[in-house]
C-alpha cells in the first residue's frame, strides 16, 4: 500500500513516514500543494494524509482537486479544531480527521481502519478478467493497478458483461439485466454507454479487445471468441 504525505513541517512529516513505514507501507513526502498536486497526477497512491496549512494551495483546495478525478481516500491532518473546518472538509470527500497535536500510533490505526474497510479483499467480491478487477462491493474498477473512475450506470452495464463472459447479449437482455423490465431509456442509450464504457476499459476503442460487437446480435464481453 503506497501513501503520500502532504505535510509543510518536516519533523511531523518525517515521524508519520517512520510510523507507517514501521507498519509495511511505502510512503512518499512532499511539503507544498503544487508538489503534492503533480505527484497526485503522475503516480496512484492508496490513501493521501493531507495537511490544510500549505504553501501556494491549502489543503482543502488540494482534496477539491482530487475528488474531481479520484476516489482515493483522504485523512486530514491539522491544528484547526473549528467544527466549521472538519465539516468543510468531510462535505469535500475526506474520510477521516485528525487535529494536531496527534499520536502516531493513533493516526496509523486510522489509517489501517480505512485500508480494512476499502482494501479488505477478503471482504469484497471481486470479478476479474486479464488487466481488470471489478470490485462489487465497493463499485470500482481497477485496470493494471489502477482505479478507473465509473458512473453508476457504466458499473452496472459492465458488471453484467463481466458476470455473462462470453455470451452474447442483445440491447434488450442488458437493459434488463441492468436496470430491470421497468426501465424506460431508449435501446440506443446502450449504445452510448458502451461507447463510453470503451473508452475507460480499452486501450483502443476503435479495436475493442474486450467488449465487442456481434454485429446484428449485440455485444459480448471476452471470452473464447475475443474479436480486435
Amino acid at each position: 500500500m503506497k501513501i503520500l504525505v502532504v505535510e509543510d513541517q518536516k519533523d511531523i512529516s518525517d515521524i508519520v513516514a517512520k510510523y507507517l513505514e514501521k507498519e509495511g507501507y511505502e510512503v512518499e513526502c512532499v511539503y507544498d500543494g503544487l508538489s503534492a498536486l503533480d505527484y497526485i497526477a503522475s503516480d496512484t497512491f492508496h490513501l493521501i494524509i493531507l495537511d490544510i496549512m500549505l504553501p501556494f494551495i491549502d489543503g482543502f483546495q488540494i482534496l477539491e482537486e482530487i475528488r474531481k478525478f479520484s476516489n482515493t481516500p483522504v485523512i486530514m491532518l491539522t491544528a484547526r479544531e473549528l467544527e466549521v473546518d472538519r465539516l468543510k472538509g468531510f462535505d469535500l470527500g475526506a474520510d477521516d480527521y485528525v487535529v494536531k497535536p496527534f499520536s502516531p500510533r493513533e493516526l496509523v490505526k486510522r489509517v489501517k481502519v480505512i485500508f480494512r474497510r476499502l482494501y479488505n479483499e477478503s471482504n469484497e467480491s471481486i470479478i476479474e478478467y486479464k488487466e481488470l478487477k471489478l470490485y462489487l462491493k465497493s463499485m470500482k474498477l481497477v485496470k493494471n493497478d489502477e482505479e478507473v473512475d465509473l458512473t453508476t450506470t457504466e458499473f452496472n452495464l459492465l458488471k453484467v458483461f463481466m458476470e455473462n463472459r462470453g455470451i452474447i447479449l442483445n440491447r434488450d437482455q442488458i437493459i434488463a439485466l441492468s436496470f430491470g423490465n421497468d426501465y424506460e431509456g431508449f435501446d440506443r442509450n446502450i449504445d452510448s454507454y458502451i461507447r463510453r464504457i470503451r473508452k475507460k476499459i480499452e486501450d483502443d476503442p476503435a479495436n475493442p479487445k474486450y467488449l465487442v460487437t456481434k454485429y446484428g446480435a449485440g455485444y459480448m464481453f471476452g471470452g473464447e471468441n475475443d474479436e480486435h
